[in-house]
Parts: C-alpha cells; structure tokens; sequence
C-alpha cells in the first residue's frame, strides 16, 4: 500500500542524529510522527524545532522493554527503526549493552510491529556487516565475517527481518549505513563519529588525530541523501525491493587525509587560523576495517535512489550548521 502523507511513522531513535533528521522531514511532508527514545544517546535539543508540532508525539521509552514497543506501534501505518546502541569500540568495551539493545530491542520492536499489522518496518543496518570482505566496492550479497560485536548485532537484525518477512509476512526493508554524517551529529561524548569531532577540534584550534596513516577510506554519506532512501524504502511499490537489503551510501570513497583536507579548507573560511592546525596521527583502531565503498547499483535499479549530496557538498552544509550550532 502506497505511502499517503496523512499516515502515521514511528520513529525509533527519534532523538538521535539519524532519527531526528528524519523525524523533522516527514513532519514536513505531513505525516504524523511518533518518536520513541528513552535519551540514552539521543538529546531533546534534536527536538526543539518540532516538539510542539500537532503532528508530533514523543513517548519516552526503551525498545528492550516490550511493552514500551507495544504501546509506540499501537495504530502506527510505518516503522523507521535507528534505535541502537552504536560504535565500534563502544561494543569492544561493552558487548553486553550493545547486544540488548540491537539484538533484543530489534526483535522486541520486530514482534510489536508484527503484532500491530505495520505496514513496512524499514530498520538501520550497518556497513559493517560486510567485515572482512575485502572486495570493493561492497555488493549487499557478498559479506564477510564480523570484525566487532557491534557489526554482529547489525548482522543478525538482517538475519530477524528476513525470517519475519518470511514466516510471518512482515514487509522488511534494511538500509545499510554508510559513515552517515551532518547537521545535529553529536561532537561529544567518547564515541563521536569522527566527522563532528574532528569539526569541533578544528573550530577550537586542536589537533585532530587520525586512527592510523590517514589512507583508510569511507564512503562518507550525508544525512540527506539517508533521508531520501529512508523515504525511499518507506514508499516503494517494487515487490523485488521488499525483504531485502540496500546499501546507503554516495558511491565514492575518501580517505581520512582527505577528509581532514575538506574540513581544514571549509572552516577556514570562517576562521583562517584553521588552516594551519596541525594533523596527529596515532595507531589504527580495533575493529576498523581499512578501506569501504558502496555499490549502490541496487538501490538506484529497484528503489530510484538518486544520492544528491557527495562529501564534499554535504560537508560544506554539515560546516555551516556546525558552525553557527556549536
């Protein structure tokens, strides 16, 4: 059943950077907009600019509580699931938590949807589900062994959507996540994404330091065009598109030199002296793998993906908000 802008979409991890980007478009678009967060790392000032919208409901809860997933999905058309604990060295540390979250919490929030008669669950996977693959660029059928907890738990929500899809007809969709970054993406806390926390480093004259020699690559994707396959996979009326897996991502990878070159060069327009901070460099970090880049072949033949943003136009809009937000 086609999409309609009067629908209802709930949205878990509604506070996050992912969630409330998302959260803030389809409010734009009509929709009505359940957000579930229970503030773990998401932050209410993601909220501020739509939390008094009509169409906007926030229930504070946790997706590994079951019935905090019931009562979100009760009359809910659409679930966009980002709920999840992320980082790689954060599951190296803590494998327990990230495992309840993105294990548990996901089948909880599979079994809720199910329940309630949703009509598509479109969930966050990971590009890290492709681990030790060492082929480039990475095709959603060819993966290799997990490289961190983090990237088998991604793994294994795959693993759940499939069999949801199969056994119990629950339309499932998996985006898998390529280095998302932009505007609202936390600088702080000790598992920043590099993007955010290299920003704010820079705007402060400190030296960002690099995992590595900086030659590692990432096909960085900008929050925009996540938004527009999200929307996407929502929507779509393709039955080959259904129970199945994408890549989200640009097409193109940079490396962490790279990078850092792009941000020196945009901040330093609002502030020469950024020009000249120097870059540190440090040892490669567990769990990384060396080098990523997204076929997206797929998402463009079945879904009509059309990625509009490449690094370096998605960092000159990241820069901007960053600095007139930080």
């Amino acid at each position: 059943m086609k999409a309609k802008a009067n629908n209802s979409i709930l949205i878990t991890g509604g506070a996050g950077f992912i969630g409330s980007n998302l959260c803030e478009y389809f409010l734009s678009k009509g929709y009505k907009v359940i957000c579930l967060d229970n503030f773990a790392t998401g932050h209410r000032h993601n909220l501020k600019d739509f939390v008094t919208n009509e169409n906007f409901r926030l229930i504070e809860g946790d997706i590994r509580n079951l019935i905090d997933c019931q009562n979100a999905v009760k009359g809910v058309d659409y679930v966009l699931h980002q709920a999840a604990l992320g980082s790689v060295p954060r599951s190296l540390n803590d494998p327990i938590t990230t495992n309840e979250v993105n294990v548990s919490g996901f089948l909880n929030m599979l079994v809720a949807s199910r329940d309630a008669k949703v009509k598509r669950f479109v969930y966050a996977a990971s590009s890290s589900t492709y681990g030790d693959s060492e082929g480039l660029p990475k095709v959603e059928e060819v993966i290799g062994k997990p490289l961190s907890p983090y990237a088998i738990t991604k793994y294994v929500n795959e693993l759940y959507a499939e069999i949801f899809g199969r056994t119990y007809g629950l339309e499932t969709i998996g985006l898998r996540y390529f280095n998302v970054f932009g505007r609202k993406q936390d600088p702080q806390g000790a598992y920043a994404a590099v993007i955010p926390k290299f920003v704010m480093q820079l705007m402060q004259l400190e030296s960002p330091k690099i995992n590595g020699d900086g030659n590692y690559s990432r096909d960085f994707t900008y929050i925009d065009n996540v938004i527009q396959m999200n929307e996407l996979a929502m929507t779509t009326q393709n039955p080959a598109s259904i129970n199945t897996v994408f890549n989200t991502a640009y097409g193109d990878r940079n490396t962490l030199n790279n990078l850092v070159d792009y941000l020196k060069k945009y901040l330093s327009e609002y502030n020469p002296k950024i020009a000249e901070v120097k870059i540190e460099y440090g040892p490669n970090r567990a769990g990384d793998i060396p080098h990523s880049l997204a076929s997206i072949e797929k998402a463009k033949a079945l879904l009509g993906y059309n990625p509009q943003f490449s690094l370096e136009e998605g960092l000159k809009e990241a820069v901007s908000w960053y600095w007139k937000n930080l």
